[in-house]
Protein backbone atom coordinates (compact mmCIF):
# COMPACT_ATOMS: atom_id res chain seq x y z
CA UNK A 1 0.00 0.00 0.00
CA UNK A 2 1.14 4.13 -1.14
CA UNK A 3 1.16 6.20 1.61
CA UNK A 4 -1.41 8.42 -0.54
CA UNK A 5 -3.56 5.08 -0.75
CA UNK A 6 -2.94 4.92 3.29
CA UNK A 7 -3.96 8.68 3.65
CA UNK A 8 -7.39 8.45 1.45
CA UNK A 9 -8.02 5.23 3.54
CA UNK A 10 -7.69 7.07 7.30
CA UNK A 11 -9.77 10.06 5.45
CA UNK A 12 -12.63 7.94 4.84
CA UNK A 13 -12.44 6.25 7.86
CA UNK A 14 -12.06 9.48 9.91
CA UNK A 15 -15.08 10.63 7.66
CA UNK A 16 -16.74 7.76 8.62
CA UNK A 17 -16.14 8.38 12.50
CA UNK A 18 -17.06 11.99 12.55
CA UNK A 19 -13.56 12.84 13.30
CA UNK A 20 -13.90 16.65 12.20
CA UNK A 21 -10.22 17.39 13.31
CA UNK A 22 -8.82 14.42 11.69
CA UNK A 23 -10.78 14.85 8.51
CA UNK A 24 -9.92 18.69 8.31
CA UNK A 25 -6.01 17.84 8.83
CA UNK A 26 -5.95 15.03 6.15
CA UNK A 27 -7.80 16.99 3.50
CA UNK A 28 -5.20 19.56 3.90
CA UNK A 29 -2.57 16.98 2.84
CA UNK A 30 -5.00 15.96 -0.08
CA UNK A 31 -5.02 19.65 -0.88
CA UNK A 32 -1.19 20.00 -1.79
CA UNK A 33 -1.32 16.24 -2.99
CA UNK A 34 -3.95 17.15 -5.75
CA UNK A 35 -2.30 20.43 -6.25
CA UNK A 36 1.00 19.08 -7.48
CA UNK A 37 -0.82 16.17 -9.40
CA UNK A 38 -2.73 19.07 -11.05
CA UNK A 39 0.29 21.91 -11.58
CA UNK A 40 2.59 19.04 -13.05
CA UNK A 41 -0.02 16.39 -14.58
CA UNK A 42 1.78 13.99 -12.69
CA UNK A 43 1.03 11.23 -10.41
CA UNK A 44 2.70 11.85 -7.25
CA UNK A 45 4.80 8.69 -5.92
CA UNK A 46 6.43 8.48 -2.15
CA UNK A 47 9.17 9.85 -3.01
CA UNK A 48 7.38 13.36 -3.97
CA UNK A 49 5.11 12.54 -1.00
CA UNK A 50 7.40 13.07 1.45
CA UNK A 51 8.61 16.15 0.00
CA UNK A 52 5.13 17.56 0.13
CA UNK A 53 4.60 16.02 3.56
CA UNK A 54 7.72 17.40 4.73
CA UNK A 55 6.84 21.21 3.62
CA UNK A 56 3.96 20.73 5.52
CA UNK A 57 5.56 19.64 8.36
CA UNK A 58 7.92 22.84 7.98
CA UNK A 59 4.96 25.07 7.37
CA UNK A 60 3.42 23.67 10.46
CA UNK A 61 6.38 24.12 13.09
CA UNK A 62 6.68 28.20 11.46
CA UNK A 63 3.33 28.98 12.47
CA UNK A 64 3.38 27.23 15.80
CA UNK A 65 6.30 29.60 16.60
CA UNK A 66 4.59 32.61 15.20
CA UNK A 67 1.71 31.74 17.15
CA UNK A 68 3.15 31.44 20.46
CA UNK A 69 5.20 34.09 20.07
CA UNK A 70 1.79 35.57 19.35
CA UNK A 71 0.28 34.01 22.39
CA UNK A 72 -2.32 32.48 20.41
CA UNK A 73 -2.84 28.82 21.94
CA UNK A 74 -5.95 27.89 20.29
CA UNK A 75 -4.06 27.91 16.84
CA UNK A 76 -0.81 26.22 18.28
CA UNK A 77 -3.14 23.41 19.51
CA UNK A 78 -4.82 23.55 16.17
CA UNK A 79 -1.47 23.27 14.22
CA UNK A 80 0.24 20.68 16.78
CA UNK A 81 -2.42 18.60 16.32
CA UNK A 82 -2.34 18.88 12.26
CA UNK A 83 1.66 18.34 12.73
CA UNK A 84 0.92 15.17 14.42
CA UNK A 85 -1.57 13.59 11.77
CA UNK A 86 0.95 14.57 8.74
CA UNK A 87 4.01 12.92 11.39
CA UNK A 88 2.71 8.99 10.80
CA UNK A 89 2.66 9.41 7.24
CA UNK A 90 6.81 10.05 7.36
CA UNK A 91 9.11 7.63 7.47
CA UNK A 92 11.25 6.54 11.31
CA UNK A 93 13.83 8.82 11.81
CA UNK A 94 17.19 7.86 12.04
CA UNK A 95 19.77 8.04 14.68
CA UNK A 96 22.56 10.36 14.46
CA UNK A 97 24.96 7.57 14.99
CA UNK A 98 23.03 6.47 11.24
CA UNK A 99 23.34 9.37 10.18
CA UNK A 100 26.82 9.86 10.78
CA UNK A 101 27.46 6.65 8.91
CA UNK A 102 25.11 7.64 6.05
CA UNK A 103 27.47 10.91 5.83
CA UNK A 104 30.80 9.05 5.40
CA UNK A 105 29.81 6.53 2.90
CA UNK A 106 28.84 9.38 1.07
CA UNK A 107 31.91 11.17 1.30
CA UNK A 108 33.84 7.92 0.61
CA UNK A 109 31.93 7.41 -2.28
CA UNK A 110 32.14 11.05 -4.02
CA UNK A 111 35.81 11.50 -2.65
CA UNK A 112 34.48 14.30 -0.72
CA UNK A 113 37.53 16.46 0.95
CA UNK A 114 36.95 20.09 0.94
CA UNK A 115 33.88 21.76 1.60
CA UNK A 116 33.09 22.92 -1.78
CA UNK A 117 32.15 19.03 -2.47
CA UNK A 118 29.61 19.81 -0.24
CA UNK A 119 26.89 19.89 -2.62
CA UNK A 120 28.37 16.48 -3.99
CA UNK A 121 27.84 14.91 -0.71
CA UNK A 122 24.40 16.47 -0.31
CA UNK A 123 23.19 14.77 -3.51
CA UNK A 124 24.48 11.55 -2.95
CA UNK A 125 22.59 10.97 0.41
CA UNK A 126 19.53 12.97 0.36
CA UNK A 127 17.00 10.12 -1.60
CA UNK A 128 18.52 8.37 1.54
CA UNK A 129 17.47 10.75 4.19
CA UNK A 130 14.67 12.61 2.51
CA UNK A 131 11.89 12.26 5.10
CA UNK A 132 13.84 10.94 8.04
CA UNK A 133 16.05 14.05 9.19
CA UNK A 134 16.19 17.90 8.92
CA UNK A 135 18.30 18.05 5.75
CA UNK A 136 19.58 21.57 8.19
CA UNK A 137 20.92 19.10 10.43
CA UNK A 138 22.93 16.98 7.84
CA UNK A 139 24.42 19.95 6.21
CA UNK A 140 25.91 21.21 8.74
CA UNK A 141 27.24 18.05 9.75
CA UNK A 142 28.62 17.60 6.45
CA UNK A 143 30.08 20.91 7.08
CA UNK A 144 31.83 19.95 9.85
CA UNK A 145 33.45 17.16 8.39
CA UNK A 146 34.98 18.80 5.33
CA UNK A 147 36.42 21.85 7.53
Amino acid sequence: MTTKSAIQQDLKAAMLSLDKKTVNALRLVTAAIKQIEVDERIDVDDARLLAILEKLIKQRKESIQQFQAAERHDLVAQEQFELSVIGKYMPEPLAEAQILKIIDDAMLATQATKISDMGKVMAHIKPQLQGRVDMSQVSSMIKAKLT
